[in-house]
């Protein structure tokens, strides 16, 4: 079996030392593609870098997280803009809205979110979406844009059964992480999946973050990985 892990953040800090070896692992366990996540301008442009040196085994996104909405400025936008449309940039994101944290005002959220949907529609690549619990003005703004996006992914979907039912109407993709294997927090998520079509379904790690909690023997570095 071959597998695509559709969501890894390959740049994160966690990684310098021993970025060879991750990647030698995760094909020795099958894997034939990995998208490398970009979450800010940085990240952005280091996920484009590594794809571009080795394009038959990575892909990467381009995209501000919600979390970092309030510091984005017109300047990384235009940045954003112009390395989306680079060689390799599978994808507009991670994009979204982030209510459970506020790092960043809602409206700052809202501002960026549908910069990132404009884009896309523009440069007609997919989205790859990031929403917690900020359903209620998640959904209608996709909506409003859905008919003239190509296509996207929930990332790390973790909602209700009526969130899925309404992304699901939309034709997206519904990406699906460790959370799944989570005991304590991932039994409504076990349930729900069952309702995605296989031919809506993804599966992505998030790496290094979600190491699913029914993995044994855990890794000394606690570190998930593609």
């Amino acid at each position: 079996m071959h597998l695509i892990d559709i969501g890894a953040n390959l740049t994160h800090e966690s990684f310098e030392n021993d970025f060879e070896q991750v990647v030698a692992d995760a094909k020795s366990a099958q894997l034939r593609h990995i998208i490398i996540t970009g979450t800010d301008l940085a990240t952005s442009k280091a996920a484009q870098k590594i794809a571009a040196k080795q394009p038959e085994f990575f892909s990467s996104t381009v995209g501000f997280h919600p979390h970092v909405a309030k510091s984005v400025s017109s300047i990384d936008l235009s940045a954003a803009k112009l390395l989306s449309c680079a060689d390799h940039v599978a994808a507009i994101g991670e994009t979204g809205l982030d209510f459970n944290r506020n790092f960043s005002a809602k409206e700052d959220q809202l501002r960026i979110f549908e910069h990132h949907l404009e884009l896309a529609v523009e440069l007609q690549k997919p989205v790859f979406l990031h929403q917690r619990d900020a359903h209620d003005e998640f959904f209608p703004l996709l909506k409003k844009y859905r008919p003239n996006l190509v296509g996207g992914v929930v990332h790390c979907f973790t909602d209700t059964a009526r969130a899925l039912h309404d992304y699901l109407e939309l034709d997206m993709y519904i990406g699906i992480t460790g959370w799944i294997c989570d005991e304590r927090r991932g039994q409504e998520l076990q349930r729900a999946v069952g309702k995605v079509p296989e031919d809506r379904l993804l599966i992505e790690t998030d790496s290094p973050y979600l190491l699913p909690r029914s993995l044994h023997p855990k890794p000394k570095s606690r570190r998930n990985e593609p």
